[in-house]
């Protein structure tokens, strides 16, 4: 287990490349926190650190977003808030992003949490100020 403080917006870049230096052979990267933690906001960092040169914002009703590397590599951004049952996932093939060696980023993966790989990152956002927050990160199955 990792802790990173994001003491304001101005430290979301160091942040991100934190957590980049922190992916290992991870793909799949599970967000929590509370409603206005700033999952969708360190997602954009996270974005921008790793290349991705599309606009990044939530997937709240399409259910997913795919962004593009500066070398063409899929990104895919998950949020499952508004579903409430993980068979809604299994419908958009969710399994088959996940199995795809390519990075995703899931927002309220509590929600799917019978489709979940064992092997991948949990980034809990705690909110600790007006900007400032604590990131957690753990790591299950490697």
């Amino acid at each position: 287990m990792r802790t990173i403080s994001i003491p304001s917006l101005a430290d979301l870049p160091a942040a991100a490349a934190q957590v980049r230096a922190a992916l290992g052979g991870h793909t799949i990267l599970c967000f929590e926190g509370e409603m206005g933690a700033g999952k969708t906001t360190f997602i954009k960092a996270l974005c921008r650190e790793l290349g991705v040169v599309d606009e990044v914002s939530s997937p709240t009703f399409a259910l997913v977003n795919e962004y593009r590397t500066a070398a063409n590599a899929p990104v895919y951004h998950f949020d499952f808030y508004r579903l409430d049952e993980p068979a809604e996932a299994e419908q958009i093939g969710a399994s088959e992003y996940f199995d795809s060696s390519y990075l995703c980023l899931i927002e309220w993966p509590g929600r799917v949490q019978p489709l979940l790989p064992d092997h991948r990152l949990t980034l809990t956002l705690t909110v600790t100020g007006p900007s400032s927050r604590e990131l957690v990160i753990d790591t299950y199955g490697f």
